[in-house]
């Protein structure tokens, strides 16, 4: 167990996070560039087949392909190509994080103005309220997201892009003590500056997923003259079932750590534990309690697995799986048991 003082210098927890950031975006150019370079030699591409007739070789002989490309003797279009598009999906990423991470929620900003109730009124003046505690020179955009089941997620690429939002079910089920411990959880988020890298996991681990999908479908059902080269099959297979154990690390490289800091971090703003631990039990019992329901709803709710490690509560701490899969096994949040020991809350029977 990691123990999590108040007293943490948040500028060297910026500083890891940011460096965390740059290694995750490294490494997910480079996992694109190798599949580009899987595609240069399983596809007959154009240019790659003009260059092979050159050689008097038949574009199956791929491991003669391979050599070929490591050399230098053909030129690697699609790896190019692909680290190409993996920096424009970088940069596509950044530009609209906010519009990313709300994907498939039907969700209202909350402003002064447009707040509908007395419950979302003080929603805003307690998020504002806490960014003057944090000491964060921006005010977040606040979003209520329609939904029943209780959580909430802080996002963007910089403190003066960054959001917060809460569910529904959230802000009817939490007294006000516990909506300002989870906001000042999310607010410790963005104070040190994990929401750029929590956004870059998610949005490029499951964009890399689906490239291996599609080429994994595009070979298995493409002419028959691409069916007999069996070991790029082979190739593309082990892909499939490595990539997503990849991308579940790379999602673990977030580390539990992160989720301890935040939860210290409310903590220190809101000078008390006890509002926050009832807020994460509130929120556990409500998860396991209405486990199929809440199931169905995240299900249910497109590009959800987008926010899985964002998130406040892992639906997977209560079996709750948004998306059952091999990499669902992986859960980037601690144990709710972890995070009451972490903030030296004793929970009674």
């Amino acid at each position: 167990m990691v123990d999590i003082q108040p007293s943490t210098d948040w500028r060297d927890i910026i500083a890891q996070n940011r460096r965390r950031t740059y290694f995750v975006m490294a490494t997910f150019v480079a996992l694109y560039m190798a599949l580009g370079f899987i595609i240069d030699i399983i596809y007959e591409s154009p240019f790659v087949h003009a260059q092979l007739l050159q050689y008097n070789i038949n574009a199956s002989a791929w491991p003669v392909t391979t050599k070929l490309l490591l050399t230098g003797k053909l030129f690697p279009y699609a790896t190019v190509s692909a680290g190409v598009v993996a920096f424009i999906a970088i940069l596509i990423t950044l530009a609209f994080s906010n519009r990313i991470m709300l994907m498939g929620t039907s969700y209202r900003l909350i402003t002064p103005e447009s707040a509908q109730n007395l419950a979302e009124t003080q929603l805003y003046n307690t998020v504002e309220e806490m960014k003057i505690a944090a000491g964060l020179q921006f005010m977040p955009k606040v979003y209520v997201i329609d939904a029943d089941y209780l959580n909430a997620f802080a996002s963007g690429l910089s403190e003066k892009t960054a959001m917060i939002a809460i569910t529904r079910g959230l802000l009817q089920k939490l007294d006000r003590d516990e909506v300002q411990a989870v906001i000042a959880h999310e607010l410790s988020h963005i104070r040190h500056q994990d929401t750029r890298l929590i956004l870059t996991v998610s949005v490029l681990t499951n964009l890399m997923l689906l490239i291996i999908d599609l080429l994994f479908y595009n070979l298995i059902f493409s002419n028959r003259e691409r069916r007999g080269n069996q070991g790029a099959l082979l190739i593309i297979i082990l892909l499939r079932y490595l990539l997503p154990l990849i991308t579940a690390l790379l999602g673990l490289y977030l580390s539990r750590k992160r989720e301890l800091m935040a939860d210290a971090g409310a903590v220190e703003l809101t000078r008390q534990n006890e509002p926050l631990a009832r807020a994460l039990i509130k929120i556990h019992d409500a998860h396991s309690q209405n486990a199929q329901l809440n199931q169905e709803a995240y299900q249910q709710t497109a590009h959800d697995e987008l926010r899985q490690a964002a998130y406040l509560y892992s639906p997977k701490a209560a079996g709750i799986s948004s998306r059952p899969g091999f990499s669902s096994l992986w859960s980037t949040h601690p144990s709710l048991q972890e995070r009451l020991k972490a903030i030296g809350y004793k929970q009674h029977n």
